[in-house]
């Protein structure tokens, strides 16, 4: 698998792309000064863009079917993650454009060759607020399993108390 994006994988079988291109860009707003350059500043990250594209023959990888998927995700409008297959998170992103082009046809006007490019854009804030404070998690998860052995215990208790309760009940309606 080459990436996934939401449960769509990017594959052999699929959409296997060609190209991959990322643009980041950042945000300097400049204000401007008598007699001096305009004074620059950093307020943080700005878009953040990756556009898919490749050939597809329907013969060996996906092909309409695949291309279909593809725009009933992005008709939902909803953001997916995007994840290589080297397991390198990039964050959660959304459809912005498809574009395809077909050509050499077949006798029943089924293409042998289409082109495509996806555009993708990012719209989450970060990794960080994506997945959380993950030392807070871990700290979490470390503190509550302290807690386990008593949850534990008093489950148990509780299903006791209920059996006991349902076989006396089921007594009753016996005598």
């Amino acid at each position: 698998m080459m990436m996934i994006y939401g449960m769509m994988p990017f594959m052999r079988q699929t959409l296997p792309y060609g190209d991959m291109q990322q643009n980041i860009d950042y945000r300097w707003p400049t204000n401007n000064r008598f007699g001096q350059r305009p004074s620059a500043q950093f307020i943080g990250p700005g878009d953040e863009k990756i556009t898919l594209s490749g050939e597809l023959r329907p013969e060996i990888t996906g092909g309409s079917l695949s291309l279909m998927t593809i725009r009933l995700m992005a008709d939902e409008g909803m953001a997916w993650p995007l994840i290589g297959g080297s397991g390198m998170i990039y964050g959660m992103y959304v459809i912005e454009s498809i574009s395809n082009t077909f050509s050499e046809f077949y006798p029943n006007g089924t293409a042998s060759k289409i082109m495509f490019t996806l555009s993708l854009k990012r719209v989450d804030e970060s990794l960080t607020s994506m997945f959380g404070d993950l030392k807070k998690q871990a700290d979490g998860l470390i503190s509550g399993s302290s807690n386990l052995p008593g949850q534990l215990t008093s489950a148990i208790d509780g299903v006791k108390s209920a059996a006991g309760s349902l076989i006396s009940t089921a007594g009753g309606l016996l005598g």
